[in-house]
């Protein structure tokens, strides 16, 4: 579909790119990794024409189209959304236009005859191509993606320029998939896009027809949609297939096999040049000395990329709080005529770790400032319980730095004297390095001045963190010094993120909040989602998830869903109104339950064997494939290669669907011996 050969680019001395050779075919769905500043968006830039390389050649079929989405600078104006997003239809909206025009001429009785009929052909050639291209759906696709990217049917006729920066990158986003490329290249997609967005858009591409390549610091999305890696590193392409997880593991192999061969090969040089420092000067060495003197010429020195320290960090110690840590009571929050909360009950005790979810424009962040104290509900009451210390991230946290001071002095000031050392090494954690301590604030980009507010954040003691959205420009390896912090901080949190893993790792409460409610679901948030899809779940299972996080009173509700879903009269009050042959009857039937629930346990049991069987062979089958693939070379026969890669991917989704199917087993057996 496109090919790379012998590219390169450079700008100035720095070169981003050196004689790289590498290609894309259809339907594949690719992540380009690498440092920050390796090149990834250039190289996407090149590859949709916006830029050329200082050598090589980008080879790709003349019939190619490319989408690309750049991380953002994108506005639209004079159109409403649902027509800026249409018109990704342009040449179908042509032919919709030029029919209605025919239409009306051929209603014209003072047309000529042989002029009408070449209408009326025409008018048929129309049609056929516009049905042929699906031209009558163009409504309901176009209404389908604006749904999924988080856009309301009111917001359909709003103007594109009463919307902000972020979703005006959802809209050119929206125009994009609708445009369906052959070729769809997204630098960072997920940057403007809430929780359920995301959601939306992984489907979305795990179904898309054609080729996908895409850059993004969000590592669950990567996990979800990718199905190789491009990893761009010492300026050139390495391919990883799998999905990042997978890539993390092989190419921390790799790097580690390049810096002990360049150890044995700085040993061996080391050695050479011992041998020739010490012969130089005698004769009867000059010939060997020589050849060691060409031998060094000819070595061409291993090259690995610089390692990052990896940075493990631990909140300064703080006092415990109370067990109760913030209480809203009947709390109401409108600005005019919007009503964003009516009537919100919250309890949050020591230890919760929350997760607040919903769309964007809902009330996350009102809820969070409320919370805070920022912001105080129009009525209602907040209560802060005993020795609570908290610390608030907010949104805007960026814009509230002193712009006087340098990064290092805004990192210091107000830190324990105990954690001054750790500051140049929280500061290379969030990629300031070097003379980058020593400039001031207001000179950093909005996502430096972010960065630096984090890192702040982590250096002053509290038993309390309310973050909003502390990921927003952080990158991978910055996202896991937060997160590894966050997963070992012993108080209480309360976060807004759209980073699904990092909703995945910490939140062990969901809080959905949206149409002025706010409801706590125990559990992780893909056992909230779990409940979200069974709509048939028993109202005593989702009045027990609604009300295990209100507790309205004060008083912890230490009841669970399961509990109260089971929750009948027990066998001991029933019994005492049966008579004997009754109870006789009643102890029949329970044995016989008991011996069906046993057969039925022991069928579960078989099958759960047999789906571990199967799983353990297709895993075996993969790493043999994936060792095969690995080889060098085998790439360069894409016809001989193409097979293996097919057999590959049907062994992933093999296993998915069967991991699925025992996922499904082994909940149920741990139900039943859990009941």
């Amino acid at each position: 579909m496109i090919q790379l050969s012998n590219l390169t680019k450079s700008f100035g001395d720095r070169v981003l790119l050196e004689n790289v050779t590498w290609q894309i075919t259809d339907r594949e769905r690719v992540g380009l990794c690498g440092p920050n500043g390796a090149g990834k968006t250039t190289l996407l830039k090149m590859m949709a024409a916006l830029d050329e390389p200082d050598a090589g050649a980008i080879l790709k079929p003349a019939t190619l189209t490319v989408g690309y989405l750049p991380q953002d600078g994108l506005t639209h104006a004079g159109r409403t959304v649902f027509d800026e997003a249409a018109s990704a239809f342009g040449d179908l909206l042509a032919v919709k236009a030029e029919m209605h025009a025919l239409e009306e001429r051929l209603g014209d009785s003072a047309i000529p005859e042989n002029e009408h009929d070449a209408m009326l052909h025409r008018y048929s050639d129309l049609q056929d191509r516009f049905r042929l291209n699906d031209g009558y759906s163009i409504e309901l696709k176009t209404a389908t993606v604006l749904q999924g990217l988080g856009f309301e049917t009111a917001d359909f006729e709003r103007r594109t320029e009463t919307f902000s920066g972020g979703w005006q990158m959802r809209i050119a986003l929206a125009k994009l998939l609708l445009g369906q490329p052959n070729l769809l290249l997204l630098d960072e997609p997920t940057n403007h896009l809430d929780l359920e967005a995301r959601n939306w858009l992984e489907e979305y591409l795990n179904a898309y027809l054609h080729a996908v390549i895409l850059v993004s610091h969000d590592r669950y999305f990567l996990d979800a949609v990718v199905t190789r890696i491009a990893d761009l590193t010492l300026r050139t392409l390495t391919d990883y297939i799998g999905n990042y997880s997978h890539y993390l593991g092989e190419h921390e192999a790799r790097i580690e096999a390049m810096r002990k061969a360049k150890r044995e090969q700085d040993e061996e040089v080391a050695r050479v040049k011992m041998f020739i420092d010490r012969f130089r000067y005698q004769a009867t060495k000059a010939s060997q000395v020589q050849s060691r003197i060409k031998m060094l010429e000819k070595v061409v020195p291993i090259e690995v990329p610089p390692e990052r320290k990896k940075i493990h960090f631990d909140f300064p110690a703080c006092a415990k709080s109370g067990r109760t840590v913030l209480e809203l009571k009947h709390a109401h929050k409108a600005y005019g005529d919007l009503v964003v909360f009516k009537d919100v009950n919250l309890h949050l005790e020591r230890g919760d770790r929350i997760a607040l979810v919903g769309p964007n424009g809902v009330g996350k962040s009102t809820l969070m400032r409320m919370l805070s104290g920022e912001e105080a509900p129009d009525s209602g009451h907040r209560s802060v319980g005993h020795n609570v210390v908290m610390q608030y991230f907010a949104q805007d946290e960026a814009t509230r730095l002193d712009p006087a001071p340098t990064v290092y002095e805004t990192l210091a000031s107000g830190s324990p004297l105990h954690m001054v050392p750790m500051i140049r090494n929280i500061l290379g954690g969030f990629l300031f390095s070097g003379d980058d301590v020593y400039k001031y604030v207001r000179v950093l980009s909005g996502g430096e001045r972010t960065r630096l507010a984090v890192a702040r954040m982590l250096l002053r003691p509290s038993n309390t963190l309310l973050l909003d959205e502390p990921t927003n420009h952080l990158d991978l390896d910055s996202k896991e010094v937060l997160l590894d912090a966050l997963v070992d901080y012993g108080g209480t949190l309360i976060f807004v993120s759209h980073d699904r893993y990092f909703v995945e790792r910490l939140a062990t409460k969901i809080i959905e909040v949206g149409n002025g409610t706010a409801i706590v679901y125990p559990g992780t948030y893909n056992e909230y989602l779990w409940h979200k899809e069974q709509p048939s779940a028993s109202p005593q299972v989702a009045r027990a998830f609604q009300a295990s996080g209100r507790q309205a009173s004060g008083k912890p509700n230490v009841r669970s869903a399961k509990s109260l879903a089971l929750q009948e009269t027990t066998p001991q009050q029933q019994s005492k109104s049966l008579t004997p042959t009754q109870l006789h009857a009643d102890k029949k039937r329970q044995d016989a339950e008991a011996r069906k629930r046993q057969r039925a346990a022991q069928q579960r049991q078989a099958e759960i064997d047999k789906l571990e069987s199967e799983i353990a062979e297709c895993e075996t089958a993969i790493r043999e494939i994936e060792q095969t693939m690995s080889s060098p070379g085998f790439y360069d026969d894409r016809a001989a290669a193409q097979p293996i890669i097919d057999r590959h991917q049907g062994l992933m989704w093999k296993v998915g669907h069967l991991m699925h199917r025992w996922e499904e087993l082994q909940a149920a057996a741990d139900l039943t011996a859990g009941a």
